[in-house]
């Protein structure tokens, strides 16, 4: 792995299952009528955290593999969707996933992307997915230049963990996103809006991965900041972040 995302959300777990959003509801419903996802499709959702969006996905009644190397994050997701007869918990990685070979229709990354070496996660893509496999690259991405997000910039930047910007720099059309689909993508986003109160931005805010922890000695001043951002922009107790589901999404062969 490129960057060592296998270890970086040990112990926030919780956060993460808490702090998180979901994905835009218009997005799973394009997953069903215009890509056919139904009963009789399996998914290999790599790096899944804690399960949000395999949760929506099977919701749609997929079959989901859930690829994920993290021991805290997949405790969650098993406990959350173990009720669901299509879910499979899967210990794997980008690289090395633990699935079959040509074993699923399709292939989704929500807010993993970034963590992974794009050549060889694009060759496993190639392994595990049954002919011309599509892949969907999610992510929910903050609108960079309103006012709430670039205070979250200066936050990070001033008390992060090795913070090198939101999703680790990833721009839009990255260049690695372009490698990885050697250009033949099609690009679609959907507004999904995020709406917090205080508890709910703090935790969203310490789920982060370079956010400090309880026991850094910066943690104190970080929460204050936490704080005073959300007084700064909330509305009546609550703080709307402007927000967008982006997919990038293309066939491998």
């Amino acid at each position: 792995m490129e960057k060592d995302y296998k270890g970086r959300f040990t112990g926030k777990a919780d956060l993460y299952a808490a702090g998180r959003p979901s994905y835009a509801d218009a997005f799973l419903k394009d997953l069903v009528d215009k890509y056919g996802f139904s009963n009789t499709t399996a998914v290999a959702d790599v790096g899944s955290g804690t399960g949000k969006f395999t949760k929506q996905l099977l919701k749609t009644g997929c079959t989901v593999y859930a690829v994920e190397p993290n021991a805290d994050m997949r405790r969650i997701a098993e406990k959350d969707l173990s009720g669901f007869p299509g879910f499979y918990s899967v210990t794997g990685d980008a690289s090395s996933t633990g699935l079959g070979d040509h074993s699923v229709d399709a292939i989704t990354v929500a807010q993993a992307f970034h963590w992974f070496p794009p050549e060889e996660f694009r060759q496993e893509c190639i392994r595990i997915g049954r002919g011309p496999c599509r892949v969907f690259l999610i992510w929910n991405e903050r609108d960079h230049e309103s006012a709430v997000t670039q205070a979250l910039f200066r936050l990070y930047s001033t008390y992060g963990r090795d913070f090198h910007g939101f999703n680790l720099g990833l721009e839009r059309d990255d260049i690695r996103i372009r490698s990885f689909f050697r250009d033949a993508y099609m690009e679609v986003e959907y507004e999904n809006p995020l709406h917090y109160n205080r508890e709910g931005f703090q935790t969203r805010c310490l789920s982060s991965s370079h956010s400090p922890l309880t026991e850094d000695e910066n943690y104190p001043a970080y929460i204050a900041e936490v704080n005073r951002i959300f007084d700064c922009f909330a509305v009546n107790g609550r703080l709307e972040v402007p927000n967008k589901t982006r997919v990038y999404t293309g066939e491998l062969i």
